[in-house]
């Protein structure tokens, strides 16, 4: 599995996931919305670990860095 996410788009997620997570904890979100938020927030923290967004393939999106195939 090649990654597709640069630094800057893990980052964000990973802030993403933390206000959420946050708001979350608080109590300042609940209900179903929450767990949906929540839900995705839990995707954001796994795809920025692994560097994969399953969503960038069928568009062809790298946010990473070109590699260049020169020899």
């Amino acid at each position: 599995m090649k990654t597709n996410m640069g630094k800057i788009d893990k980052v964000i997620r990973i802030f993403f996931g933390i206000i959420i997570a946050g708001l979350y904890l608080e109590g300042q979100i609940s209900g179903f919305g929450a767990v949906l938020l929540v839900l995705i927030a839990a995707i954001f923290f796994i795809t920025s670990f692994f560097g994969f967004c399953p969503l960038y393939l069928p568009f062809g999106i790298s946010t990473g860095k070109k590699h260049s195939d020169e020899v």
